[in-house]
């Protein structure tokens, strides 16, 4: 539960939801919105304090950790997070290296609009090829 509530927090900061040195829930008033027990929000808090994205000064709360990289590292946390899991389905589906960085190809050319036809008929050339 407490990595949930970390993932929310840093998608908030993320997006700009909470900037810089902007001040976030107490523990206990996380705790009271999200009907979750204030150890599971503390634990959460100090995770994100080990990371460097908030920062908590004794009898004045927490806030978002001053850095101009906070979002643009976050950021690629979460893609790391999904590359990660990306080679493991692949690996779990016996894809091949090769094969893995083709489907990427093809994802950032749908992602930047170009068509990706040539990548994708090499793909299934390959897959045909190992049958």
């Amino acid at each position: 539960m407490y990595l949930q509530i970390m993932e929310q927090i840093k998608q908030r900061i993320a997006v700009g939801d909470w900037a810089p040195g902007q001040q976030i829930p107490s523990i206990r008033q996380l705790s009271v919105d999200l009907e979750v027990s204030v150890i599971t929000i503390k634990r959460a808090y100090l995770e994100l304090e080990h990371e460097g994205v908030i920062v908590t000064r004794h009898g004045k709360g927490s806030q978002v950790a001053e850095g101009v990289d906070l979002s643009t590292r976050l950021r690629e946390a979460d893609l790391d997070q999904h590359l990660d899991q990306a080679a493991r389905l692949g690996m779990l589906l016996g894809l091949r290296t090769e094969e893995l960085e083709g489907r990427l190809r093809a994802a950032v050319d749908r992602a930047s609009g170009v068509e990706p036809a040539s990548v994708e008929t090499a793909g299934i050339a390959i897959n045909e090829e190992m049958q």
